[in-house]
């Protein structure tokens, strides 16, 4: 069967069931031919193997089920990056890129920073960090040991050395530590929230988007806790839900926190927060 008769009939299995089938195909057949979507449009007519086809048709049926394309792939871009991925953990989102930014537009750049990455997952925000702030020494931690192993490939794949990722609760694995920036992308999906049934987050380990007290309570545990392991001046910020933004600030101002503020996503929704210890 040729290129583009295969790519078609993708197209109408997955138009039901994802906004993007177009783009889904192209990427799953793309992986299945080691090629890039580029060469589709310069040999539509190329013949693909039996063997290739029922590859792809075995991705399709999963994709079919709802299963996300980057855990299909096995991997993701983030910022400048190119990350594993597993089902252990969150695929990484474009919206998260804005508390990288956050972070980065705070940071003292002439300064080796120490900072800490409290939940990492694929270690996204921890390895975009130290791709920007070579000087810098960056830790991720993550209670899933899965989860600390892929952030560690991640670092290798990228070829950076300035981040480390130990396996912690939070900070129970940290005393001593102090830092100058923390960042977190924590559980922050009330439990009863219907969107966790629908689309790619169903497939994702409900252990890192479920968080008590509608979503709220780890964030309240950080703010309360990481005082303890921040330099004075230093900067606290999370991802968080888009209708969490007065929640989380109101927990900042209540730690005692100073320079409070909300940050907007690429869809113009409050995603970021941040405050500064006094």
């Amino acid at each position: 069967m040729r290129i583009d008769e295969l790519l078609k009939g993708a197209y109408e299995r997955l138009s039901s069931i994802s906004e993007t089938a177009q783009l889904d195909a192209q990427l799953l057949l793309a992986h299945v031919l080691a090629v890039s979507t580029s060469y589709f449009y310069a040999w539509p007519e190329k013949d693909v193997s039996v063997a290739d086809i029922d590859r792809f048709d075995s991705l399709l049926a999963r994709r079919e089920l709802g299963e996300p394309v980057a855990y299909l792939l096995r991997q993701q871009s983030f910022w400048s990056l190119d990350l594993e991925v597993a089902p252990c953990t969150l695929i990484p989102r474009a919206d998260t890129e804005r508390l990288v930014e956050v972070a980065l537009s705070v940071l003292d750049t002439n300064k080796a920073n120490r900072i800490l990455d409290l939940g990492t997952g694929t270690g996204a925000i921890a390895l975009s960090l130290a791709s920007e702030q070579p000087k810098s020494t960056i830790i991720g931690v993550d209670l899933v040991a899965e989860a600390v192993t892929l952030a560690k490939r991640n670092a290798v794949r990228n070829q950076l050395s300035n981040a480390t990722f130990l396996q912690s609760s939070w900070f129970g694995a940290l005393e001593g530590e102090s830092f100058d920036l923390i960042v977190s992308n924590p559980p922050y999906i009330d439990p009863d929230d219907e969107h966790l049934s629908q689309g790619d987050v169903q497939f994702e380990p409900k252990s890192a988007l479920v968080a008590g007290n509608h979503g709220m309570a780890d964030i309240e545990h950080i703010i309360q806790v990481a005082p303890r392991f921040m330099k004075h001046g230093a900067y606290l910020m999370f991802e968080h839900g888009y209708d969490q933004s007065i929640a989380v600030r109101k927990c900042f101002v209540e730690a005692g926190f100073i320079a409070v503020e909300s940050f907007q996503d690429l869809g113009g929704n409050d995603r970021v927060t941040i405050g500064r210890l006094k």
